[in-house]
């Protein structure tokens, strides 16, 4: 839990003061925050909802509708994996249930060393290559089983480093 005016508390303000005058306010002060902080702590829901004179529910609603935004802290690195249609049909299922043995967690889950947050993608443009996978920001396409290994190896291996 943070404090008034600590870090998360004026990180969470700035967001606000930076967005509050922009037409449809809420998801870019959440995006923002998440951005900043890797997640959208509880803290925020009453501030936010405050300066937009929203109910908490409101902006509890929005956190909590959309999968993008995460409600605590997730792994060090993202693994995105590719749900569309597209991959499906060039064999994401069967990624998708590797990553998660070898992961050891679900969607929206981290693995138990904090390395790997495991989260559900509905398109990443690579329609034709699929199936395809994002690490943090970089894409990958054409991703086997084994390919998958040895792409989170190394996030694994490094806990330290970022």
């Amino acid at each position: 839990m943070t404090t008034p005016n600590s870090p998360a508390t004026d990180g969470i303000a700035a967001a606000i003061a930076a967005h509050r005058a922009t037409p449809g306010p809420l998801l870019p002060i959440l995006h923002t925050i998440q951005d900043a902080m890797g997640y959208v702590p509880p803290e925020a829901i009453p501030m936010i909802a405050q300066a937009l004179n929203l109910s908490r529910a409101e902006v509890h609603g929005v956190v909590t509708f959309y999968h993008h935004f995460r409600q605590h802290p997730g792994g060090r690195h993202t693994v995105r994996l590719c749900r569309a249609e597209a991959c499906q049909a060039r064999g994401s299922e069967t990624l998708i249930a590797h990553a998660r043995a070898e992961l050891g967690c679900d969607f929206h889950g981290t693995t138990a060393d904090g390395a790997i947050s495991l989260e559900p993608v509905f398109c990443l443009g690579h329609c034709a290559s699929g199936p395809a996978m994002m690490i943090d920001d970089e894409p990958h396409a054409a991703v086997t089983p084994a390919r998958f290994d040895s792409l989170i190896q190394p996030l694994r291996a490094n806990p330290t480093e970022e």
